[in-house]
């Protein structure tokens, strides 16, 4: 658990916390409101997205500014960059999953 703190912190906080919010509604909507399971699995696919192209952007103007760096710490900025994405890309397929099992058998 304490991994996941780790990385909940590291990718952005905000990021992170619209994700999780978007996670408990897949699993509300699963719960009340099946039709809205998609919505939400998209939205945290989305936040998550923009949360990196944040960074992305974020680091790119710091690297304008520092001029030359290392690999390694651009390989660890690359790292960091895309927690919030694959987080918003995990939600999106427990939305998935979600909605292959609700989805009616013929």
């Amino acid at each position: 658990m304490n991994t996941f703190f780790k990385l909940f912190f590291e990718g952005g906080w905000e990021f992170m916390l619209l994700v999780t919010l978007s996670l408990t509604g897949v699993f509300f909507s699963a719960w009340k409101a099946p039709n809205w399971v998609r919505e939400f699995g998209l939205l945290g696919l989305a936040f998550g997205v923009f949360g990196t192209l944040i960074g992305v952007y974020t680091a790119c103007a710091d690297l304008e500014q520092a001029g030359e760096i290392s690999m390694g710490v651009l390989a660890g900025g690359i790292r960091v960059i895309s927690i919030s994405g694959l987080y918003g890309i995990i939600v999106y397929i427990i939305s998935l999953i979600i909605r292959i099992i609700q989805r009616p058998r013929i």
